[in-house]
């Protein structure tokens, strides 16, 4: 069991920067990958961004890759999304996750509530 609680979001404008954190409790949050999600009402969830159990491996969208860069900090129990250059059309609500996959969600068991980031033009 293992809970998560995203926070960071907010307004910015486009060309900035924001930095997403993820807070894990209720089990070892070093056994899991963890996966950053985002969704757009009308639209899939799509996959951000992931990050392996030993942090040697991480994975990336191809619309953020370059921009975006994703660490986790076993020993507090946090997963972090440093995000640059924000465009509007990163606008969603941020979700953050908790399992055994890469990019498919269907291979996360665990997920936050989601935090809401809008980017300005």
């Amino acid at each position: 069991q293992v809970q998560l609680v995203e926070s960071g979001g907010g307004l910015v404008q486009a060309g900035g920067s924001l930095r997403l954190s993820c807070a894990a409790s209720g089990s070892t949050f070093s056994s899991y990958f963890m996966g950053w999600f985002r969704q757009t009402p009308g639209k899939e969830r799509e996959f951000v961004a992931s990050i392996n159990r030993s942090s040697g491996g991480t994975y990336y969208a191809d619309s953020v890759k370059g921009r975006f860069t994703i660490s986790r900090d076993n020993a507090q129990n946090t997963m972090h999304l440093q995000m640059n250059s924000l465009k509007p059309e990163d606008t969603a609500v941020y979700y953050c996750a908790a399992g055994y996959g890469a990019s498919d969600p269907r291979f996360y068991s665990y997920w936050g509530q989601g935090t809401q980031v809008t980017v300005s033009s």
